[in-house]
């Protein structure tokens, strides 16, 4: 990997956890690093070796900044492998109970049964009446 591939890669981890001008000012200082450690008389593969993988040196530089107070990035992490940006796994994840939720959804099922009987109780003094007549008048009209 050389110095191109690996500011991108870095930049690439960084996106999520930081906001874009600490992104930049992060890539700016590994670019003039690399390049005072190859003034030094270093190759760009043995300080590139050095710094180890970019993925790494961002989550820790996302990590300072959470613990200096700083972190103003988004949840999202960049995955390499798929090459694409997801949501960080167990942070602030609320995990429910199943039967926490089995007991919501009865009682859930409960208020609507009786919001259907309390409708149905409320009605019924006029459609039971209503359906009477009805039913007298299909009578009689059906006798003639």
């Amino acid at each position: 990997m050389g110095r191109t591939e690996f500011l991108d890669r870095l930049q690439r981890a960084l996106a999520g956890g930081v906001n874009s001008s600490r992104v930049a000012e992060n890539v700016q200082y590994y670019r003039e690093y690399i390049d005072v450690e190859i003034r030094k008389g270093r190759s760009e593969e043995e300080v590139l070796q050095s710094l180890g993988d970019p993925r790494l040196l961002a989550k820790s530089i996302i990590e300072a900044n959470k613990r200096a107070g700083i972190s103003e990035g988004t949840n999202r992490t960049y995955d390499e492998e798929t090459e694409r940006y997801g949501e960080n796994k167990g942070q602030g994840v609320m995990r429910v109970p199943g039967w926490l939720i089995l007991l919501i959804a009865g009682v859930i099922f409960l208020l609507i049964i009786g919001v259907a009987f309390s409708i149905i109780s409320f009605l019924a003094p006029i459609i039971i009446p209503v359906l009477i007549v009805v039913l007298v008048i299909n009578y009689l009209k059906g006798r003639k």
